[in-house]
């Protein structure tokens, strides 16, 4: 017997040509009693009519648009207000699920009576082709440990609300989500990481987080305005996030 309506937070924004793949992901679902609920950032493509189709058979589909272009901090923002479930999972606009994602990571969340948890993930090219790179959830990740590197991919988030909250996303154009994360290892000590692969990266070639200056710059606005770290901690985390991202290319 399923317990526990689960919310899933999908902003959006000119993402129409994967969209319907991300809300087909979530209704093969194995664990059903989910609503997703889809806020558009003032998308100019089909966004609204890609959504409307899957809404005229699925009522657990929710669609909102924003009065005006806000930003994704502001659409994810959105769409947590508006949610009604016990439990929350993100998952962006061009990312996949696993069919068995919501009810292994309820499972777990159960069974080990933790109230925030990831998952490891894979990439995918733009076509949705396997690019043979998995990402692994750190089993146990607190505030500190986060802001290294930040080994939490932000489709594979699921926690807790009535242990835990709601919460605003800071009102960063990028980082946004780490930024969430964040916030939220400041009320709960760990996020906890599941070790099965449950949701596929989309990797997208001209998406910002491809562009490595502009990374750099959102980091240093995540360090110092909105966690009001020092300049020289602020500096040694961007350098360290600097390596790792070297590394791993290799």
């Amino acid at each position: 017997m399923e317990s526990g309506l689960v919310s899933v937070i999908t902003p959006t924004y000119n993402s129409a040509k994967y969209l319907g793949e991300a809300i087909a992901s979530v209704q093969r679902q194995s664990y059903r009693h989910w609503e997703m609920i889809i806020v558009d950032d003032c998308s100019t493509d089909c966004t609204k009519e890609v959504v409307g189709r899957y809404m005229q058979t699925d009522s657990r589909i929710r669609y909102c648009r924003l009065e005006r272009n806000a930003g994704a901090a502001a659409a994810r923002t959105a769409a947590m207000e508006l949610a009604d479930g016990e439990y929350m999972a993100f998952l962006d606009s061009d990312d996949l699920w696993a069919a068995d994602k919501l009810k292994l990571q309820i499972g777990f969340m159960k069974r080990h009576h933790v109230p925030f948890t990831c998952t490891s993930y894979e990439h995918m090219d733009e076509g949705g082709q396997p690019l043979n790179r998995v990402i692994r959830a750190v089993p146990r990740t607190g505030y500190n440990r986060l802001l290294l590197d930040c080994p939490v991919g932000n489709s594979t988030v699921m926690y807790h609300v009535k242990k835990m909250g709601k919460f605003q996303v800071p009102d960063i154009r990028k980082r946004n989500d780490d930024a969430l994360w964040l916030q939220m290892l400041k009320k709960e000590k760990y996020i906890y990481g599941i070790q099965k692969v449950l949701a596929r990266y989309r990797v997208r070639r001209h998406s910002l987080s491809n562009n490595k200056w502009t990374v750099v710059k959102y980091h240093w606005i995540l360090y110092r305005k909105i966690e009001k770290l020092g300049v020289i901690r602020s500096i040694f985390h961007i350098l360290f996030w600097c390596v790792i991202k070297i590394w791993r290319l290799k």
